[in-house]
C-alpha cells in the first residue's frame, strides 16, 4: 500500500477511535439499567448501528436478499459488530468483521462475548484495501458508510469483488457527494473534508460495475433519513442524549455533527442510498 494511503488510513482510525470508548459505553449501560451479563443484540443497537437509521436500515438493507444459515458473510468496515451480530444472531449464518480502527475490534470482540454470539463471529483489525481473507471466500459482503473515508474506489470495490464468489452478493449503504454546495463539517464520517472521499453516485456505479459487479437494486433514501436525522434531533433537544447512543461514537461535538448531516441531505450537498449488486461470473 502506498504511504500517503497508510498515512490516510491512520488519519482515518484515529478519527474514530478516540479512546476511552468501552468505558462510555459500559457507563451508558449502567444508567440505562441494563445488565452486562444478560445484554441482547437489540440492547446494543443504538450504540453500535452507526450508520444512518440504525437498526432500521439493517433490517431494510438484508430484506434485499435471502440470507441463509449456510451464507458465509462479510462486513467490511464493520465497527463495532453491530451488524456482524445482527445477522449472525437472525440467519444463524456464520459472519466475519473487518474494520481500520482496532479500538472498535477489541470493543465488538467483547460486546459479542457479551451476546453470545462468539461460536458465530470472527472480528479483524484490517483494511478494507487489503481484505486479509482468500479470493472467493464469502457469498455475501456488506459494507455500511465506509467507502466515504475512501479515496481509492476501484480498489474498495476491486477488493470486495475479490473475496466473493462467484455470482456472489454485495449489500451496500452509502453516503455520496450530491448536487448541491460544498459538505458542511463536521459530520459523523469526517472533522473535516481532509478524510472525506465523497464520490457521486454515479460515479460510484461506473467503478462497482469496472470492479466486475452488476447491480441489481440501488434505492435512494434520502427523505427517510432526512426524517430521522429531525426526529432524532428534536428528542435530543427536548430530552438531552440518550444514556447509550452513537453519539459517545462522535464525541463532544455529536449534535454539531447530526446538525451539519442533517443540513448536507436536506440541501443535497449529499446523498444515501442502499442496494445490492452481484459479482458477475460471465
Amino acid at each position: 500500500m502506498r504511504k500517503e494511503q497508510v498515512k490516510l488510513e491512520a488519519i482515518v482510525e484515529n478519527h474514530y477511535g478516540s479512546g476511552g470508548i468501552m468505558e462510555k459505553i459500559e457507563a451508558g449501560l449502567k444508567l440505562a439499567d441494563l445488565d452486562i451479563s444478560s445484554l441482547t443484540i437489540d440492547d446494543l443497537a443504538p450504540v453500535d448501528g452507526f450508520h444512518t437509521r440504525g437498526r432500521m436500515a439493517t433490517r431494510e438493507l438484508a430484506g434485499l436478499t435471502n440470507i441463509s444459515a449456510s451464507d458465509l458473510v462479510l462486513d467490511v468496515g464493520c465497527g463495532l459488530g453491530g451488524t456482524v451480530r445482527y445477522l449472525a444472531d437472525k440467519f444463524k449464518c456464520r459472519v466475519a468483521g473487518i474494520d481500520l480502527t482496532e479500538e472498535y475490534i477489541s470493543i465488538g470482540k467483547k460486546l459479542t462475548e457479551y451476546v453470545g454470539l462468539s461460536h458465530r463471529v470472527e472480528l479483524r483489525h484490517g483494511s478494507a484495501l487489503e481484505i486479509p481473507y482468500t479470493d472467493e471466500r464469502f457469498d455475501l459482503v456488506w459494507t455500511d458508510h465506509v467507502q466515504m473515508n475512501i479515496a481509492v474506489k476501484h480498489r474498495f470495490y476491486g477488493e470486495i469483488a475479490r473475496v466473493l464468489k462467484p455470482d456472489g452478493r454485495l449489500l451496500f449503504h452509502d453516503v455520496f457527494r450530491g448536487a448541491g454546495d460544498a459538505p458542511l463539517y463536521p459530520t459523523p464520517w469526517a472533522e473535516d473534508e481532509s478524510i472525506s472521499a465523497l464520490a457521486t453516485e454515479s460515479s460510484a456505479r461506473k467503478t462497482m460495475e469496472q470492479a466486475g459487479m452488476k447491480i441489481d437494486q440501488w434505492l435512494p433514501k434520502g427523505p427517510e433519513s432526512i426524517e430521522f436525522f429531525q426526529k432524532a434531533l428534536a428528542r435530543i433537544e427536548a430530552k438531552g442524549q440518550p444514556p447509550i447512543g452513537i453519539h459517545i461514537l462522535m464525541g463532544d461535538n455529536a449534535k454539531e455533527k447530526i446538525r451539519n448531516y442533517l443540513r448536507n441531505l436536506e440541501e443535497d450537498r449529499v446523498s444515501i442510498a442502499l442496494g445490492m449488486a452481484h459479482k458477475d461470473s460471465s
